[in-house]
């Protein structure tokens, strides 16, 4: 089935010369990620493969996805003041991400994450999320000019559902494209949601905004059928090895996933998220920019780490023509 792009007219940039803006309004974490042959049981004590220390956040990793992608991009976070906020900053500037919307949480804890990576590249993650729960409504306000000046808008959960709400709000009174990647999956009250241009859940986080199971691709459908009926304009489920469904008024498409072999799927989704934006905004039709998100994401997994698993545009041109889809 061929579906009917959405129209953007009131902010598309398809004939712009410049790169897309972008601005993430979300979390900032430092990782902490070990490699284990097998999860200890309780009071159990096990021997990891080895240790990395690196900088994510589901917010820092989309900015930096579809910084590395070719847009300009602007993060509006909250970090602590302690040596992880610092290096956020420092690692925010080397990617060349504007910070200026960037402030620090004084007594609190940079944001952080513990990632356990099993040998199947499978991922279990704790998120404490500190300095992240800072960020209010009211500094959405406050970042009112720079964001005015944006292509699009991106939010996430891990920072408080009041203000990725508001974002959605702000984001829809100004006309500018509001995607929403609803994760992790806490409940939300889907009616302060519907006003996003582009719902991204992955299969969990549509269980749990649904209230119904996604396991098998029929149950994807109806979990994407009921978040439409809810209110939703678009949908666009992700399935991890699956692919991703595209769901809105005209029907639903299923888009293929590419082969690889992966080594660590953690940051796969903000790969996927981070570079549909910048796809997007560029001008590309809707199926052929998740097939684009499908092959980054795809790309990002053979290599460890979240935002170090990122590839750069050119390195992404340079490897897509070796993917290949999996026909289903």
């Amino acid at each position: 089935m061929r579906l009917r792009p959405p129209a953007f007219s009131r902010y598309s940039i398809a004939t712009m010369a410049r790169p897309p803006r972008i601005a993430v309004v979300g979390s900032a974490n430092t990782d902490l990620v070990t490699f284990i042959d097998t999860l200890p049981r309780a009071g159990e004590t096990v021997f990891g493969q080895r240790f990395e220390l690196g900088f994510g956040g589901k917010g820092a990793n989309q900015a930096v996805a579809a910084r590395l992608c070719g847009a300009d991009v602007t993060m509006l976070a909250k970090v602590g003041d302690d040596l992880f906020g610092e290096a956020t900053l420092r690692n925010f500037a080397a990617r060349g991400i504007d910070t200026s919307q960037v402030r620090t949480a004084r007594g609190v804890s940079t944001g952080a994450a513990t990632v356990l990576v099993e040998p199947s590249g499978e991922n279990r993650i704790i998120v404490v999320k500190g300095a992240n729960d800072e960020l209010r409504p009211h500094d959405v306000d406050a970042a009112a000019a720079c964001l005015r000046q944006m292509d699009t808008i991106i939010l996430q959960f891990e920072v408080p559902l009041e203000t990725v709400y508001h974002g959605v709000r702000f984001a829809r009174a100004h006309g500018i494209r509001c995607i929403v990647n609803p994760a992790p999956a806490v409940p939300a009250d889907l009616s302060q949601l519907i006003g996003a241009d582009w719902l991204i859940p992955n299969q969990t986080e549509a269980e749990s905004l649904a209230g119904r199971p996604a396991r098998s691709d029929e149950q994807a459908r109806d979990c994407a059928r009921e978040l439409l009926r809810r209110g939703f304009r678009r949908l666009i489920l992700t399935l991890g090895e699956r692919g991703a469904l595209i769901a809105g008024p005209q029907g639903m498409i299923h888009v293929p996933a590419y082969t690889v072999t992966p080594i660590d799927t953690t940051g796969a989704g903000d790969a996927f998220t981070g570079s549909l934006a910048v796809f997007l905004a560029e001008g590309m039709a809707e199926r052929d920019a998740v097939a684009a998100a499908n092959r980054y994401a795809a790309l990002s997994t053979t290599r460890s780490g979240a935002q170090s698993s990122f590839a750069t545009r050119a390195e992404y041109d340079a490897a897509k023509a070796a993917l290949r889809s999996i026909d289903r």
